[in-house]
């Protein structure tokens, strides 16, 4: 397990999220990751809003077919 993702995970802890939650927090991330190619602490605010679109896109097209 990589330093980063320990570290979201300790931090999620903290916060008292649930062992399911953070699967899917973790889960949730690494998607994100993996779109862009790049580690998630190499992604900023752009990359989000891109990859927000993304998934909007990706909605709008599936609930209207």
């Amino acid at each position: 397990m990589s330093p980063l993702r320990q570290r979201m995970i300790e931090d999620l802890t903290i916060r008292s999220l649930s062992p399911e939650t953070q699967r899917s927090y973790v889960h949730h991330v690494a998607k994100f990751s993996r779109f862009f190619g790049r580690s998630p602490d190499q992604l900023g605010y752009e990359e989000v809003r891109a990859y927000q679109a993304h998934l909007v896109g990706r909605t709008c097209v599936s609930s209207t077919a």
